[in-house]
C-alpha cells in the first residue's frame, strides 16, 4: 500500500485535540473521515505530535496508507475538499517509503507560544494568543529561558497524566523575542514532555512579571517537583509550527499519475 506523508494546519479551538477521542470531535477523526471517503475503507493516520484541545498547528505531519496512488496535488485537493467546512487543511502531500514514520521518523519538533502583552482585550487574536495585561519584561525572560536549554529532568515541568516513560528531555532552542504587543516564545526539541512547553511559558511568565528570577526558574527546574511550576499557560497561544526528519527517512519516491 502506497504511503504518503501529509502536512497539516488547523485552528484547534473547535478540537478536543489531534487524537481521536470518546467526548468529541478530533483532528484526526476529521482527516480519517475524508480519507475513508477517498480511500474506500477505513484508514488510520500518525500524526507527529498530539496536540491538546485548543492547541493550533501551522506545520503537523502525519502519514496514511491508501489503496491505490494517487496524484500529490489531486489527494491534497480531494481531501480539502472532504473536509470542508471543518478548519483543517491539508497543504501538501508527498510519497515516502513504508519505512516513513510520522512520529518515530521526528528528529525535532517545532512550537511557538505568542502572547500578547497589553490592557485591551483580545479580538481578532481572540483564542489565538495569551492575554496577559500586566507589563513582563521580555529581556528577563529571554535570559531566564535560557536556563532550561539542554538536557534536564523536567518533572517540574511535566504533566501528572504525561504518559512519557521518562522525564528526561533535551531542550534544543527556548527563546523570547518581542514586537509591539506581541510576544514570541519558541522551542525546539526532538520530543516533548505532555504539557511541556506551556508548563515553561506558564513559568516564564512569572519571571517576566517580576515574581520570580532565573535563578527560582532554575530552581523549580531543579527541584524536579510538578508543584514547584508556575501556571500552565492558556492552550490558545500553542502553535506546532514544524516536524524535521533526517534525509535518510525521506527517499524520494516518483508519484503515481
Amino acid at each position: 500500500m502506497p504511503r504518503y506523508k501529509l502536512s497539516i494546519e488547523y485552528d484547534g479551538a473547535p478540537f478536543v485535540g489531534w487524537q481521536r477521542q470518546k467526548n468529541g470531535l478530533s483532528v484526526q477523526e476529521v482527516i480519517e473521515t475524508a480519507l475513508a471517503a477517498i480511500n474506500g475503507e477505513p484508514v488510520t493516520i500518525r500524526g507527529a505530535g498530539r496536540t491538546d484541545a485548543g492547541v493550533h498547528a501551522s506545520g503537523q505531519v502525519a502519514h496514511a496508507d491508501l489503496r491505490r496512488e494517487w496524484r500529490p496535488d489531486v489527494l491534497r485537493d480531494a481531501l480539502n475538499a472532504h473536509m470542508r467546512p471543518a478548519l483543517v487543511a491539508v497543504v501538501a502531500t508527498e510519497p515516502v517509503a513504508e519505512t516513513f514514520d510520522a512520529r518515530f521518523s521526528a528528529i525535532r519538533r517545532h512550537y511557538l507560544y505568542r502572547i500578547v502583552n497589553r490592557r485591551a482585550p483580545l479580538t481578532f487574536e481572540a483564542g489565538h494568543a495569551w492575554l496577559v495585561k500586566r507589563r513582563l519584561d521580555v529581556a528577563a525572560m529571554h535570559e531566564a529561558a535560557q536556563v532550561l536549554i539542554g538536557r534536564h529532568d523536567f518533572s517540574t515541568f511535566r504533566a501528572a497524566e504525561c504518559q512519557a516513560a521518562s522525564p528526561i528531555r533535551t531542550l534544543e532552542k527556548f527563546g523570547v523575542d518581542a514586537r509591539g504587543d506581541l510576544i514570541e516564545i519558541r522551542a525546539s526539541a526532538r520530543s516533548f514532555l505532555h504539557h511541556q512547553v506551556r508548563s515553561m511559558v506558564g513559568s516564564l511568565e512569572m519571571v517576566g512579571s517580576g515574581k520570580w528570577s532565573a535563578a527560582d526558574l532554575r530552581a523549580a527546574l531543579e527541584a524536579c517537583d510538578r508543584r514547584r511550576c508556575g501556571m500552565v499557560a492558556p492552550a490558545a497561544g500553542l502553535y506546532l509550527t514544524g516536524v524535521d526528519y533526517p534525509a535518510e527517512a525521506m527517499p524520494a519516491i516518483e508519484a503515481g499519475a
